[in-house]
This record gives structure tokens, C-alpha cells and sequence, in this order.
């Protein structure tokens, strides 16, 4: 989902570390259910991101694509674009707007709270994080959140968008850098077992300890206006999806990655076609 700004912190000197210590372990009407069978497996082979190839980015609702646009990214509730390379949107580290009281009804436990007992909760989209503080809640975000990507494959979807990796930077301290890859861990494993590929969202910064614990593609959201493109291609090369959300931003990525990445102009809402609001370009 588009963010807004957000400090950028400098995390290259922890990277050694979390690689060290990882090594070593065992938007829109998305709302959250009861998960499928978290065994679940579907025997297909994970089909790999097509490179360089138009998109589009329909988080608020799904439309026929642009002409040539052949890769679609669309919530975990909607249907595939039938003949395309199709992404599922999951938001793996916070929870819905309006799944909250599923939550807070089947695993109280497994939101993230203060020392006060109140949910941490992202402002700007109104979402609680989810608690990825220990193993344990590690272990069992992720049959949930697995369970979504089981029923992403069984509807014919072939990648996901995981989104919030970097939700431990609006957790008020209580969650950090190391146990976000720890679960990121656990949810490209799902995700392969699945038969899914599975970008990376967002968190430049991570991209080159991320794509090492398997992530397949990243999807970078504004990445030419806070100049972070190059550390997703670095890490990823020509598999990275890139959302702009100002015209002058998409002038600035088409010029110096139009040949290469593959990037799209929408709206901050992602309003579908033929609604008041709709912006949808490319290079």
C-alpha cells in the first residue's frame, strides 16, 4: 500500500549480524478469516516474474488492465486477471482495518501491545501490528498468514505481495529489524511451499539480507523519490515492480530505469478505472 515518508535509517552494519543469527533458526477489503489448513500444499512448481513486463498495481479494486499490461497486483480477495502473471496482495505484518475484532477475538495474543495493554496500531492506515517478538508467535503469525497464501495459490494467483516488512519501525521500539526477517524467514517458506514466488514490499534498506533468505522480486513503492531504486535492483535485478505516486517521481524513474524495471503512475488510492481519481501511466 502507498505509505508516507517515513525516516529512512542507515541498517547496513546489522546486516552481518542478522545473517549471522538467522542462519542458525530452526487495503481494501481484505478482510482476515479463519485460515485454510495451514498443511495445505498445491504441488505446483513457483513460476517465476516475468522481467521488464507492464503492470499494474489494483489494491483498491480490480479492472480490465491497461492494454500490453500483462502482471497484476490485486488483494488476496479478488480474482486473477485471466492470462496474466498474477500478484496477491497479503498485508502479513498488520492487520486489516476491518479485521480487527476477528483478531482480537481468536488471537488477542498475537497483536502487538504496549506497556499499557493498548494495541500498537499504524496511524496512518489505522492497522495494528501484528506481535513478531518471539519465535512462537512467529511460528503461529505464520500458519495464519500461510494459510492466506495457500488460498491465494488455490485461487491461481502465482505471487504475493507480502506487505509491511517494515512495519517494526512504527512499533515504537518493541519490535526490530532482526525479528522482522526472522518472520520473512518463515513466510518465503510458506509461500515456496505454496508454489508462489513472493516479493519483497518495500525496506530498501533490507533488500540485500532479504533476497538472501529467498525472496524472488521486490516491489518498491516510490522508490525513484526517496532514490532507493538502485537497492532494489542491485538485489534483484530486473524483477522489481515500482509504484510511483507523483508525476514528477514516475519523469525521474522512467528516465533512469525505464529500460530496465518495470514502473507504473497510480493514484494514491488506487482508485479502479473509470472512477473519478484514476491515474494509471507508465514510461
Amino acid at each position: 500500500m502507498p505509505f508516507p515518508s517515513v525516516t529512512r535509517i542507515s541498517v547496513a552494519p546489522l546486516l552481518l549480524a542478522l545473517s549471522l543469527a538467522l542462519s542458525g533458526c530452526d487495503t481494501t477489503g481484505s478482510g482476515d478469516s479463519a485460515a485454510p489448513d495451514a498443511s495445505a500444499t498445491t504441488g505446483r512448481q513457483v513460476e517465476q516474474l516475468p522481467a521488464d513486463r507492464p503492470f499494474d498495481y489494483q489494491l483498491g479494486g480490480p479492472y480490465t488492465p491497461p492494454e500490453g499490461v500483462r502482471t497484476v497486483v490485486r488483494d488476496r480477495t479478488a480474482a486473477p486477471e485471466p492470462g496474466a502473471y498474477n500478484i496477491c496482495y497479503v498485508n502479513a505484518y498488520q492487520t486489516q482495518p476491518d479485521a480487527v475484532k476477528w483478531w482480537q477475538k481468536n488471537h488477542p495474543d498475537l497483536l502487538l501491545r504496549d506497556a499499557d495493554g493498548d494495541l500498537v496500531v499504524d496511524e496512518d492506515w489505522r492497522e495494528p501490528l501484528l506481535d513478531i517478538s518471539t519465535a512462537d508467535h512467529r511460528e503461529r503469525l505464520a500458519d495464519i498468514v500461510g494459510g492466506w497464501f495457500d488460498g491465494c495459490a488455490e485461487k491461481g494467483f502465482d505471487g504475493l505481495d507480502s506487505d509491511n516488512l517494515d512495519s517494526y519501525l512504527r512499533s515504537d521500539g518493541l519490535l526490530d529489524q532482526k525479528q522482522a526477517a526472522a518472520f520473512a524467514e518463515l513466510l518465503v517458506e510458506r509461500a515456496h511451499r505454496a508454489g508462489l514466488a513472493i516479493g519483497q514490499k518495500n525496506a530498501a534498506d533490507m533488500a540485500p539480507l532479504i533476497h538472501k533468505l529467498g525472496f524472488d522480486f521486490a516491489i518498491a513503492e516510490e522508490c525513484a523519490r526517496y532514490d532507493e531504486c538502485a537497492a532494489y535492483a542491485d538485489a534483484y535485478g530486473d524483477k522489481v515492480l515500482v509504484i510511483e505516486y507523483r508525476k514528477a517521481d514516475l519523469t525521474a524513474a522512467c528516465r533512469e530505469w525505464g529500460e530496465r524495471l518495470a514502473i507504473v503512475l497510480r493514484d494514491r488510492d488506487l482508485v479502479p478505472a473509470g472512477r473519478s481519481g484514476h491515474v494509471n501511466e507508465r514510461c
